[in-house]
């Protein structure tokens, strides 16, 4: 008890002073909500202190309570609209998460903020108008991250304002295009620009000299990742950027019947170490056959390579830590990576094309591929594939050798009609038991893939797994709610194309205790979402969007038709107040 006693005196002992230096080393949020959950003194002190906070949905606080609580933010990431978004129109266009409200308030009261992370986000020009204005000046990172509403003005504004930015990240946002005055003015302004990405936009006025002048002028430039501009055009922007270690983007036409080929000349700065080069072929790889044995980083999903061109490729990188291919790879293209890439740390395997003749025929990732893998690269941290086939074997030998894996994401295909082995139930189990590493998992089926029992191991082993993707798994509503009982770590859950009822839903959320976040597309919907009303409860949100037709193509394609949606969220502010019509709120009521 004496020592009970002086422990205590000692830890409420130590001066603000020293709590602070001591604050100052500690990042990882767990250990400062801890910390903040002490006493009202420790609170005080990791809010002024706090350099750094993620938002994971836009909608889960507010602007005002955000200044309140951490003001001398340095550094903000805040998330909009659901990550379903980014796929086939799986929510709503108009379902919301606008960034005005945030920078208006960024504006006015985060005087020491230097880097701003929006990621799925709707920034206006006017929006990037008023954050340059009031922080342009300090901005040293702006992170525009599939985001949509602003145009090529905005960025204007950007490259004249912020004189000290060194980061300027726009991958995948949807701008409107006017002209290329940005990116000249940036050219002309910038002088510590270190990573310049807009790779995967629909910006097609992209002028080399521009870019020369970049490299010029930016000695500090490590990395550029661009839309399409052909390689050929690139060789002077190359030869200036002596420091570039990451370029991504570019393209290449090559002329039917062309003599020389145009690309012969191009010669890539002597430190790149991560490379993507889009639309590439096979009479263009060669031209990183001279850097191939120190590249780190290696895409090639938007290549035009066959099965052999990837073999013939990765033999030659024998350094990887991160490889991003397509399926078209094959179980024969993982063989060489399991044999060559023994640092490889990150592998994601995208699907290829649908129709059937697209793809080399070889190019089928299943069981086979996987299992050299996971045997070869004992390094890995992160897997993400999609298989044409799969087996628990397959699944038990990630578990086995995969020790120091954290995310880990399958999706079995539909293009086969016969799997080798279903249920995956003892393959799953022993995947999540051996790699006890994992924080992210994603396991995307078909009927038949996982029963009630599989679901069950889910929740029985995943200690330490804080997002989940579920698709197409269980066979009934006790499943899910044996799954509930497990999993005391998960905060977010994604669910599609499940069978399970309404009630059943909202009783597993109320059951995940970690729970902060719940999205479900495709179940047993009732008309109006009364059955969700069982998770109500103070500080939780539910949303419901009712089936609805989307047609992207009037005319050509029938429409697709979309089941109803559930979003259930832990919410300070309350009730949204900007639903559109295709988002009815359930609770807390008007």
């Amino acid at each position: 008890m004496e020592k009970r006693k002086l422990s205590r005196a000692l830890s409420f002992g130590i001066s603000d002073v020293a709590l602070e230096c001591v604050m100052n080393y500690i990042d990882d949020p767990k250990d400062r909500d801890s910390i903040s959950l002490v006493c009202q003194r420790w609170c005080h002190i990791d809010a002024i202190t706090r350099k750094h906070v993620t938002i994971a949905l836009c909608y889960s606080t507010t602007p005002d309570r955000l200044r309140r609580r951490f003001p001398h933010l340095e550094s903000l990431k805040l998330k909009g609209k659901p990550r379903a978004s980014m796929f086939d129109n799986l929510i709503p266009e108009d379902w919301g998460g606008h960034a005005g409200p945030w920078i208006n308030v960024i504006a006015d009261a985060f005087l020491c903020l230097k880097a701003l992370h929006l990621r799925r986000m709707i920034v206006t020009d006017a929006d990037i108008m008023v954050l340059v204005g009031a922080r342009g000046r300090i901005l040293e990172s702006l992170k525009l991250d599939k985001c949509s509403g602003f145009s090529t003005n905005g960025l204007l504004h950007v490259a004249r304002s912020c004189k000290c930015l060194k980061t300027l990240f726009l991958e995948e946002s949807l701008i409107v295009e006017n002209d290329a005055k940005w990116l000249h003015e940036l050219a002309s302004n910038s002088t510590v620009l270190e990573s310049l990405n807009f790779y995967l936009t629909e910006l097609k006025i992209v002028p080399y000299q521009a870019l020369e002048l970049l490299a010029k002028n930016c000695q500090s430039l490590v990395s550029l990742k661009i839309s399409d501009c052909d390689m050929s055009e690139l060789i002077g922007f190359f030869q200036a950027a002596r420091n570039l270690e990451d370029f991504a983007g570019g393209s290449f036409d090559e002329q039917p019947g062309e003599v020389n080929n145009r690309y012969t000349n191009v010669r890539f700065p002597p430190r790149l170490c991560r490379i993507g080069l889009t639309f590439m072929g096979t009479n263009e790889m060669p031209i990183i056959f001279p850097l191939a044995a120190a590249l780190k980083k290696l895409d090639l999903q938007l290549t035009f390579l066959s099965t052999e061109d990837h073999c013939q490729l990765i033999q030659q990188c024998p350094n990887l830590e991160i490889l991003e291919v397509r399926n078209v790879i094959g179980d024969r293209g993982l063989e060489v990576v399991a044999q060559t890439c023994k640092k490889l740390r990150r592998l994601r395997i995208e699907r290829g094309e649908d129709e059937q003749g697209l793809e080399d025929e070889q190019g089928m990732v299943s069981q086979r591929g996987l299992s050299a893998v996971a045997e070869g690269c004992l390094e890995l941290e992160y897997l993400a594939v999609y298989v044409f086939d799969i087996s628990n074997a397959a699944l038990e030998c990630i578990g086995t050798f995969s020790k120091n894996l954290c995310d880990f994401r399958l999706v079995l295909l539909e293009r086969e009609e016969r799997i080798t082995e279903l249920p995956l139930d003892n393959g799953v189990r022993a995947l999540l038991r051996g790699c006890t590493k994992l924080r992210r998992f994603a396991l995307y089926l078909r009927p038949g893939g996982l029963s009630d029992v599989g679901l069950a191991y889910i929740g029985e082993n995943s200690k330490n797994i804080r997002y989940m993707l579920l698709g197409f798994v269980g066979d009934s509503d006790a499943g899910l709610l044996r799954f509930s009982e497990g999993c005391p770590d998960l905060q977010k859950l994604e669910l599609r194309g499940c069978c399970f009822s309404e009630r059943a839903l909202a009783r597993a959320a109320t059951q995940l205790v970690s729970l902060r976040y719940i999205w479900v597309q495709g179940y047993n919907a009732s008309p109006n979402g009364s059955g969700l009303m069982v998770m109500a409860r103070p500080h939780w949100n539910i949303e419901f969007i009712p089936p609805r037709q989307v047609n992207e193509r009037p005319g050509e394609l029938p429409p697709i038709d979309h089941p109803a949606q559930i979003l259930a969220y832990y919410s300070l502010a309350g009730r949204r107040t900007d639903c559109p019509h295709t988002v009815i709120p359930l609770y807390p009521h008007a």
